[in-house]
């Protein structure tokens, strides 16, 4: 699903992100990355989307050369990635189905596509009974969860959630993490950048340790 060979990138006036880091992650993991802040995590997040440019090295990510790709196919490209954030990114004056609705209607899904999608994946991510509740009434936990059900309606194949649960008690970041796992168990390859080695050490999945924008560790359940 991703595989980075010997990527560094270096922003302007010399800063170094990432330094000649290399991994492969396969077609359904579930993969936490942490390291401090400034290892580099952020940068990694913005490169797999295409954001921004390696300075040296490649990038491959679902069978597809970043390094090759035209600006014209980078549209098409995220949309086969989900993203959730550490700060949800709703649209405030819209309801909850509508949230979800408008990452279908930008793709230019059909009325009906979306009357099918949108109540699916409520009910998935426990939100059915809200539908039509504005975004600022709900708990942090729940619109967490409606933009997870937001980045996953138009069934990505790789979910990126940078710090999604950064904004949230314990007991509601156990409950995010739970359906992250429940939507890996569905087959979608799920990375998770977060700074909480309790999460990690609770999930017992894989996890890659940045250092200063080096590759510090790559275990399958890292001792923290």
């Amino acid at each position: 699903m991703i595989e980075l060979n010997d990527v560094s990138k270096v922003y302007e006036r010399g800063s170094r992100a990432l330094k000649n880091v290399s991994l492969r992650i396969e077609d359904g993991e579930f993969v936490f990355i942490m390291g401090r802040s400034g290892a580099g995590k952020s940068t990694l997040v913005r490169l797999l989307m295409k954001e921004t440019e390696p300075t040296s090295g490649s990038i491959i990510v679902n069978d597809i050369s970043l390094n090759d790709m035209r600006r014209s196919q980078i549209p098409k490209f995220r949309r086969t990635i989900g993203v959730v954030f550490q700060d949800f990114r709703l649209l405030r004056h819209l309801n909850v189905y509508e949230n979800v609705a408008f990452a279908q209607r930008v793709i230019g899904k059909t009325g009906r596509e979306i009357r099918e999608s949108v109540p699916e994946m409520l009910t998935m991510v426990g939100l059915s009974s809200k539908y039509k509740a504005n975004v600022s009434e709900l708990s942090g936990g729940e619109q967490q969860r409606v933009a997870i059900a937001r980045a996953l309606v138009n069934r990505p194949k790789l979910l990126l959630a940078d710090e999604p649960t950064g904004n949230l008690d314990a007991r509601t970041a156990d409950e995010i993490m739970q359906l992250l796992e429940e939507i890996n168990r569905g087959g979608t390859t799920v990375l998770v950048i977060t700074h909480s080695r309790e999460i990690v050490q609770k999930m017992g999945k894989r996890v890659i340790v940045l250092d200063r924008g080096m590759l510090k560790s790559d275990r399958e359940q890292v001792q923290l």
